[in-house]
């Protein structure tokens, strides 16, 4: 056996069970393989893993977990099958469309393993419930795309001493490091901050490249392999970044921050902590769908003013747009770079009314007076004034 190291912290489960003539059959090419051999195997049918969305990141982590013999696989999701996942998100197919993602992932990793035990959590994961679902698993794995759910999976992992598999991805980049309070760097050594709210689009507003998915989320299902079985040195205390576009990969060196100080119990509220304001917070001035078309009739026929603003993306608005609208897409406006007039009526869209809501609480808190956004965002817009139009 290996000595352990800190990137190499011996093995993370005990043996489990002998392996059956099946189980022998289907794991002998890892079987054969000294580093992992019967031991290592046995390591992993008694390994229970943890995987915190069954996306862009958790398909191929799901796929691969359970096809190298995983017994027991936990998945935290609570979305539902829409046809734009299936770019990327390849555990799922068309016949689960609207399908619960983690029902969806289950079928799929039965017809990979039937071996392996998966446990659905299709509740939304909060500071209420992340210990108690933690707490039944060895290793996290947390392929989410959006920084309060980091900074929770980082803190219940921390709290109760749980190696976690980061990974992220938008575009052509990706990143992926292991993260291990009490061995190594946490989450909160690599960003003691989070980012100011809308500077960093979400997959769903910047776009990823699909393939770059299973680049990330394999590396991702490598590491998890590797902390089960005690196995080669992991990503602890390194991260590993890809650039999918001109396939290069490097790697930096991350060190526990002295000043970083570790959670001991989890907040109450993280989208707070990320500066993501509750959409209850306030009442936001709003226009219907059937509003909006008469303005754009008015203004049209030379009576109203008014400037009709598209905060989403470039690329989501080749997809569909409002015709006369002008792109402002919401990192800009909230950084600064783009400045919208204050001598005109203002109203703002997107796709569904979170970002422009987003925007709107921002221009009404830096002074803007007559602006109000597009309710429902261009879903609406397209659902009640323009269906022939395409939705993404």
């Amino acid at each position: 056996m290996q000595k352990a190291t800190a990137e190499r912290p011996g093995p993370l489960v005990e043996p489990g069970a002998e392996l059956g003539p099946d189980e022998l059959k289907r794991y002998s090419r890892h079987i054969i393989i000294p580093e992992v051999g019967m031991d290592g195997q046995r390591r992993l049918k008694n390994a229970r893993v943890l995987v915190i969305g069954a996306g862009g990141l958790g398909s191929p982590a799901l796929l691969y977990l359970a096809a190298a013999g995983v017994g027991t696989i936990g998945i935290v999701e609570d979305d539902t099958v829409e046809v734009s996942n299936l770019q990327r998100q390849v555990i799922h197919g068309m016949s689960n469309l609207g399908q619960g993602k983690g029902e969806s992932a289950r079928a799929s990793i039965a017809e990979i393993n039937p071996f392996t035990d998966v446990v659905l959590h299709t509740e939304h994961l909060g500071s209420a419930n992340a210990l108690e679902i933690f707490s039944g698993y060895d290793l996290i794995l947390d392929g989410t795309d959006n920084f309060a759910t980091r900074y929770l999976v980082n803190d219940a992992a921390a709290i109760l001493g749980k190696p976690y598999v980061w990974g992220s991805i938008l575009r052509f980049d990706g990143q992926v490091s292991v993260f291990w309070n009490g061995h190594g760097p946490t989450y909160r050594d690599l960003y003691p901050e989070a980012p100011p709210a809308g500077t960093v689009p979400s997959c769903a507003e910047g776009g990823v490249f699909g393939v770059l998915c299973a680049q990330i989320g394999s590396v991702m299902a490598a590491e998890a392999i590797k902390l089960v079985t005690g196995i080669g040195e992991t990503l602890l205390g390194r991260v590993l970044i890809l650039d999918a576009l001109a396939m290069s990969w490097r790697e930096i060196r991350l060190r526990p921050d002295p000043e970083t100080v570790q959670p001991v119990e989890l907040l109450a509220d993280y989208p707070a902590f990320c500066g993501v304001a509750p959409a209850t917070e306030r009442e936001l001035p709003t226009i219907d769908p059937a509003g909006l078309r008469d303005l754009l009739a008015e203004r049209a026929a030379g009576r109203r003013d008014f400037l009709l603003v598209d905060v989403r993306e470039a690329g989501e608005a080749e997809i569909v747009a409002i015709d006369g609208a002008e792109l402002a897409p919401r990192g800009q406006v909230l950084g600064g770079d783009i400045e919208l007039p204050r001598d005109r009526e203002l109203v703002l869209h997107c796709k569904s009314g979170g970002r422009s809501g987003e925007v709107l609480g921002y221009l009404l808190d830096h002074g803007y007076g007559n602006v109000r956004h597009l309710e429902g965002g261009i879903a609406a817009w397209v659902d009640q004034v323009e269906p022939a139009k395409p939705m993404y």
